[in-house]
């Protein structure tokens, strides 16, 4: 990926309502096509159905503190390389852009190390760094898809071939977990179905995160919606991309504009109603306008739009009608950009999650 995350054009819900029961408006105006026209988001294919199977895993417990997540760059795109030895500590968890599809195994996954874009950096030097920051408690997952990747997983065949792929990328680097960051398509029930196998194999500390675009969860027929609900017992945390968007709907069902804190509060409101877990929920945000083709917010604004979503203050004129405490936490596109101004975003988010 040589330029700016872009939108997921892959939307794609089904055992929370809640946020459909509190705020019953949002449900009619996401049921008609006209509701998305009016926001120039045109015709959206309907995914698969899940088939409305309970999870049978136990729910982890909520996170131990508050996650700052960066995107690590296994590429060069105009901003700057590092190896992971050299980000900050302040994020604490690191997600490693990209892995893609593996040819000859539909459904499965790749990844090794850009030794010719990084300057060198071999894949020994980053296993190494890997098991150098997790030993001072930090994360490491890899995310799978990013702007040019496809990996479909579309059947069971699929499904266990990108569970055994990521499993074993697992084993090789030192993964704590993956990133679900699909951007050209994805079934929920085949994806959830590979989620799943990968828990099996990994075990209750496997971390499965996800970075939808914001249309992914403006209706619960999309697939990231879907995915959400029904692995909310095995789900570490969602950081929304909140840029990249254009105008969209809150959870009260009015319509805000990226860029404003009324933007993320009222869009991360429909998550933290649908029932997830508030810690299961993130604010994601371009480190730099250059890191993205819009919706740039200064830190400032992301701290306000989490002392609103957590405490109630600093709101715009969206308000929740209860604070939730503590978030997810935050995360940002990337830690590269965020190395082109200084780590600000590192040093401000970090001050407020905790992790700096």
């Amino acid at each position: 990926m040589n330029a700016p995350r872009h939108p997921r054009h892959a939307p794609g819900g089904h055992r929370f309502s809640g946020v459909f029961r509190r705020f019953p408006r949002l449900s009619a105006a996401l049921a008609g096509a006209a509701a998305l026209s009016t926001l120039g988001l045109g015709a959206v294919a309907a995914p698969t159905v899940l088939d409305g199977s309970e999870p049978t895993s136990a729910t982890p417990a909520a996170a131990d503190g508050q996650w700052l997540t960066g995107y690590w760059h296994n590429f060069s795109n105009g901003s700057t390389t590092m190896p992971i030895s050299e980000v900050p500590s302040a994020y604490n968890l690191i997600a490693v852009a990209f892995a893609g599809n593996q040819a000859g195994s539909p459904g499965g996954i790749t990844f090794d190390v850009a030794d010719s874009e990084l300057g060198g950096y071999t894949d020994q030097q980053f296993k190494q760094d890997v098991a150098g920051v997790q030993a001072e408690g930090r994360k490491v997952v890899l995310s799978i898809g990013g702007q040019n990747g496809h990996v479909d997983v579309t059947n069971s065949t699929e499904a266990a071939n990108f569970a055994d792929s990521a499993y074993a990328l697992m084993q090789e680097y030192g993964f704590d977990g993956i990133d679900i960051d699909l951007e050209h398509g994805m079934n929920a029930r085949y994806m959830e179905e590979a989620l799943r196998s990968l828990r099996n194999k990994a075990g209750s500390d496997l971390m499965i995160t996800m970075a939808p675009q914001t249309i992914d969860f403006q209706a619960p027929s999309y697939a990231y919606y879907k995915l959400a609900q029904n692995i909310g017992d095995i789900l570490t945390i969602i950081n929304m991309q909140y840029y990249n968007s254009g105008s969209m709907l809150g959870c009260d069902d009015q319509v805000y504009s990226q860029g404003s804190v009324d933007f993320l509060t009222a869009q991360a409101c429909i998550q933290l109603e649908l029932g997830l877990r508030p810690d299961q929920v993130g604010l994601g945000l371009p480190a730099t306008p250059s890191a993205a083709g819009g919706g740039y917010q200064s830190t400032h604004n992301v701290i306000r739009a989490l002392d609103c979503l957590e405490q109630g203050r600093n709101c715009g004129s969206f308000t929740p009608s209860q604070p939730y405490g503590p978030i997810g936490g935050a995360m940002t596109w990337s830690i590269n950009w965020d190395a082109t101004n200084g780590y600000a975003f590192a040093d401000a988010l970090g001050a407020r999650l905790g992790t700096g």
